[in-house]
């Protein structure tokens, strides 16, 4: 079992940064993909990046602006955002899973709470 919480969301204005934090229990977390999507009010959940090793993919949409890591020996994956634009407003939450990297959130087994990202003009 694996729990993983989230920290690091709020209000940001056009143009600024944040960093987000996702800490994770268990003694395999090296051995996780870890991914970060996204949810839009009103839209449907999207995949923003995701690191498996040390091997990164983004989505093309923040691609440049975004960066995915991780520290094993915290058992926490982070996801700067740089350049945040208004349209990056949802809840970013991370999610864990075993096996390689998947774009589809219905692959993931652990999931955190969430955290909300707000970007104002």
């Amino acid at each position: 079992q694996v729990q993983l919480v989230e920290s690091g969301g709020g209000l940001v204005q056009a143009g600024g940064s944040l960093r987000l934090s996702c800490a994770a229990s268990g003694r395999t977390f090296s051995t996780y993909t870890m991914t970060w999507f996204r949810q839009a009010p009103g839209k449907e959940r999207e995949f923003v990046a995701s690191i498996r090793w040390s091997d990164t993919y983004y989505a093309d949409s923040v691609k440049g602006r975004f960066t995915i890591s991780r520290d094993n020996a915290k058992n926490t994956v982070y996801l700067q955002m740089n350049s945040l634009k208004p349209e990056d407003t949802a809840v970013y939450s991370c999610a864990a899973r075993s096996r390689s990297v998947s774009w589809d959130q219905y692959e993931y087994d652990y999931w955190g709470q969430g955290t909300q990202v707000t970007v104002s003009s």
